[in-house]
């Protein structure tokens, strides 16, 4: 997944805070939209403009970055000018929604996650979000996704965006049947959560971060020992929910400074999902609705809400779960065959069930229970196996004489 640069962060925290609280009091929303991504069809794509479809040389152009615009419109290639143009269209209209501050790159740059090009969307020259679109590829995969084009807007977009961006932006996803990928939701308590990172831990422990009876893995990153510049992310992207905590103030000032600043912030993906526009409308309630304890937060925030679940798509769980396990078996069939063989045919069956009982599931299926991994599997093995073991290479294994 393409990440701002950590040179483009460099970035006045106190400016930070200050338009993120300002933004607060002018939309009355405790919790701030701070990452969007969405994919729309080139048919479904915003309508290009005149100049931009004509860019005639010898126009009086109304400054040199559209000068430049035009120019390079002028000197692409003709299978790639109209998509191309439809791309920069719609980057101009997110630059809308973003605010006065904000523009299109006049130069096209090399394309990120497999696009073959992007329009940069920029602040102050330095990039905080791109339109990325043709395929970088020939793949019959990557050959699908040059029917799309994709934007990104960064964290840093979305903090300097003009408040009531997220608006706008849902608009322009409406406007364009585009479909979100990713949504971050940030609830920043800046004189610090009561209880601190520690408290954090202990509601996981506690269980107060359990949802539906299921408790979430986690993964502490930090200093945890000195107490600095500390992450507990709760949830997986590869589930489309992942709740990251974080002591906001280092990250911006540095692991010595005092501040006390933290966020909660949840990562909404369409992995298992099926991500509405209103995520965008209505923020606080989608952060709450991750769970008891995110609405928990929300209320110690003194925040009213209506928690907004965003359920798992059983369908899209369903093919999920299928490609996990079929990279299970795959990998017995290609990496662990042999050993396997091997300890079946010379330990005998009572001795080779006790080396392999027991046993936690794999990490990439410990997210999902015993019962959603049991069905797949037996679908998966006859997917991959057809009508035989054989066919997946798991013969008994002979020793060389």
């Amino acid at each position: 997944m393409t990440r701002a640069r950590k040179s483009d962060l460099v970035i006045d925290g106190h400016e930070v805070a200050l338009r993120l609280k300002a933004e607060r009091l002018y939309t009355r929303s405790v919790v701030h939209v701070d990452w969007v991504r969405f994919t729309c069809r080139l048919k479904n794509a915003p309508l290009p403009t005149a100049d931009d479809l004509f860019p005639l040389p010898g126009h009086t152009w109304s400054s040199s970055m559209l000068e430049r615009i035009a120019k390079t419109l002028r000197e692409l290639p003709d299978p790639d000018f109209a998509v191309s143009v439809q791309a920069k269209t719609l980057a101009d209209q997110a630059c809308e929604a973003l605010g006065p501050d904000f523009h299109v790159f006049p130069e096209i740059r090399k394309g990120h996650d497999f696009y073959r090009f992007r329009w940069s969307i920029v602040r102050n020259d330095v990039e905080c979000g791109w339109v990325g679109f043709l395929a970088s590829g020939e793949s019959p995969r990557q050959q699908a996704q040059a029917e799309t084009m994709h934007c990104n807007i960064y964290g840093t977009g979305c903090t300097f965006a003009k408040p009531g961006f997220n608006h706008r932006l849902a608009e322009l996803v409406r406007s364009t049947s585009a479909v979100l990928t990713r949504v971050d939701l940030a609830l920043d308590f800046f004189d610090g959560l009561s209880g601190g990172m520690e408290r954090v831990r202990e509601d996981y422990m506690n269980g107060l971060m359990d949802n539906r009876g299921r408790r979430p893995s986690c993964n502490q990153v930090g200093d945890w020992c000195n107490g600095r510049a500390r992450s507990f992310y709760t949830g997986s992207k590869e589930a489309g929910k992942q709740t990251n905590v974080y002591e906001k103030g280092h990250q911006l000032f540095g692991p010595l400074d005092p501040s006390k600043w933290m966020r909660a912030e949840v990562r909404w993906g369409n992995k298992l999902r099926v991500l509405d526009a209103n995520v965008l409308n209505f923020p606080t309630d989608f952060f709450a609705g991750a769970s008891d304890w995110h609405a928990s937060l929300v209320r110690e925030a003194d925040a009213l809400c209506k928690p907004e679940k965003i359920k798992t798509t059983p369908r899209l769980a369903a093919e999920t779960i299928l490609a996990e396990v079929s990279r299970n078996i795959r990998w017995i069939r290609n990496t662990a065959a042999p050993s396997l063989a091997l300890a079946f045919q010379y330990l005998g069956t009572d001795s080779f069930m006790e080396l392999v009982e027991h046993q936690k599931l794999p990490g990439r299926l410990q997210k999902f229970i015993p019962r959603e991994v049991a069905s797949a599997y037996t679908n998966a093995f006859k997917r991959l196996s057809g009508s035989g073991t054989g066919r997946l290479g798991l013969q008994p294994y002979s020793a060389a004489t």
